[in-house]
């Protein structure tokens, strides 16, 4: 996360809370993360990418919604999604310390980000189709401030585009978005 977004963007490290997966009880690790996260008064904003089997994090299928931050299995699909990652393979981790859906839904603010064609049935589902803990980013359904951000590939699935659009050309919290003039709202 240092490497790939904190280092990129104008953000205070002192604000910023990883648990560490190398700790030597992962039960107690998840369990001061959580207490981190109090700490902090919440999550302002939870960034999310969404896996080929709709997991948020490593909330594999089955996460329950009310679900905190703990060690998690990782399932077939996960393993071969992340494998090209790992010059060795078979040193690949094969469980994952991740956020719960019930932390995640305690976010002040949800964005869910998802690019190409092969995210766009998985997307459909998520968003349109009935929650399910078969298919934890359902559960970003019941979030009362979350964005979903798409390329068209990855919202080449969902029916109700026309409306979407819509809704971005008329709802004045989008306004923003469309003049490209800040809002105290989503600073």
């Amino acid at each position: 996360m240092d490497h790939h977004l904190f280092s990129k963007v104008n953000m205070n490290l002192h604000n910023t809370h990883l648990p560490d997966g190398m700790a030597a009880d992962l039960n107690a690790e998840c369990e001061k993360y959580e207490r981190l996260v109090a700490e902090a008064g919440g999550v302002d904003l939870q960034l999310l990418g969404i896996g080929l089997a709709g997991h948020l994090g490593f909330n594999e299928p089955l996460s329950a919604f009310r679900s905190r931050t703990r060690v998690k299995a990782l399932s077939p699909l996960t393993l071969a999604q992340n494998t090209p990652r790992f010059s060795k393979p078979d040193e690949m981790p094969r469980r994952a310390i991740t956020m719960g859906v019930g932390t995640i839904l305690d976010s002040r603010r949800c964005l869910l980000l998802a690019t190409g064609a092969d995210k766009a049935e998985i997307i459909a589902q998520a968003v349109e189709g009935p929650m399910t803990s078969m298919i934890s980013a359902t559960a970003l359904q019941l979030h009362p401030r979350c964005v979903v951000v798409l390329d068209e590939a990855a919202a080449g699935r969902l029916k109700a585009t026309d409306y979407y659009r819509w809704i971005y050309e008329n709802e004045p919290e989008w306004e923003p978005f469309r003049t490209g003039k800040p809002d105290d709202k989503w600073v």
